[in-house]
C-alpha cells in the first residue's frame, strides 16, 4: 500500500492538507493540486494510482478535468462534490468517473472508497494480463469482449465507461440471477453498502440508454420490482 500514489485536486488548502495527512497516515503517497489546470497537468504527466477530483475548481472545473484525463488515461477517479444534485453524479459517471462522494463526508468513508477502488483496479489489471480470447460473451445482438474491454451491438461499437462495462459483464455472466443494489455495490463497486445506492441506479440507466433499443422497455437489464436487477437471457 505504501507505493500507491494519490493525486488530490482540491482548491481549499485546509481540506487538501487534511486529506494529505490522513492518506499519508494510511501509508499512501500524495501530490496536491489547487486548481483544475494544475490538476490536469499533473494527472497527464505523472502516473497515479488514484485521483481525488473536486468538482468546483478554479480555472477548470472537475468535469472538464475528468473529460480530458479520460482521453488519455483510465486512472481510477473519485469525484468529490458539495452538491446533492443527481445531475452532477450522472454527469460524472457519464464522463467516466469510477465513484463519487458528497461533502461533507467522513474520512473513514473516503478511505473505504479509495481502498475499494484501488483493489478493484488492481484486480482488473491482473485479470487483463491473464485474459484469454475465450472471454467473449455473445448474447443476442451483444458481444462483450473482456480482452479489449469492448461491447458491440449489431457489429457497432458501444462507448461504455469502465464501470458500465463491469456492471454489464457481471450481470451477463450470471443471466437470470437477481442482484440487489447493495449486492451490486459490493460485487461491482467493491464496497459495502453505505446508505446511498443511487450510483447503481444511475449507472443502470446510462447503460440501458446505450445498449437497449428502448431504454424505457429494457430487454437486457431488467428490473425485478422490490428486489433489484438481472440480465435477461431470453433474446
Amino acid at each position: 500500500m505504501s507505493e500507491k500514489i494519490i493525486l488530490i485536486v482540491e482548491d481549499e488548502k485546509p481540506i487538501s492538507d487534511i486529506l494529505k495527512f490522513n492518506l499519508e497516515k494510511e501509508g499512501f503517497k500524495t501530490m496536491q493540486a489547487f486548481d483544475g489546470e494544475q490538476g490536469l497537468n499533473l494527472a497527464l504527466n505523472n502516473e497515479f494510482d488514484l485521483i481525488l477530483l473536486d468538482v468546483m475548481l478554479p480555472k477548470m472545473d472537475g468535469f472538464n478535468v475528468l473529460k480530458e484525463i479520460r482521453v488519455h488515461k483510465q486512472t481510477p477517479i473519485i469525484m468529490v462534490t458539495a452538491r446533492e444534485d443527481e445531475i452532477d453524479k450522472v454527469l460524472g459517471l457519464e464522463l467516466g468517473a469510477d465513484d463519487y462522494i458528497t461533502k461533507p463526508y467522513s474520512v473513514r468513508e473516503l478511505l473505504a472508497r479509495i481502498k475499494a477502488n484501488l483493489r478493484r483496479s488492481s484486480s482488473e489489471n491482473s485479470a487483463e494480463k491473464a485474459v484469454e480470447n475465450s472471454n467473449i460473451l455473445k448474447i443476442g445482438r451483444l458481444i462483450i469482449n473482456s480482452e479489449r474491454y469492448e461491447v458491440t451491438k449489431d457489429d457497432q461499437l458501444i462507448d461504455l465507461t469502465r464501470r458500465e462495462f463491469e456492471l454489464l459483464r457481471f450481470l451477463a455472466e450470471q443471466p437470470e440471477k437477481i442482484f440487489s443494489r447493495e449486492a451490486l455495490l459490493k460485487q461491482v463497486w467493491d464496497f459495502e453498502y453505505v446508505g446511498d445506492v443511487r450510483t447503481v441506479d444511475v449507472t443502470v440507466r446510462r447503460l440501458r440508454e446505450k445498449i437497449e433499443d428502448n431504454s424505457s422497455e429494457p430487454t437486457y437489464i431488467v428490473t425485478k420490482r422490490g428486489l433489484g436487477y438481472y440480465f435477461s437471457n431470453s433474446k
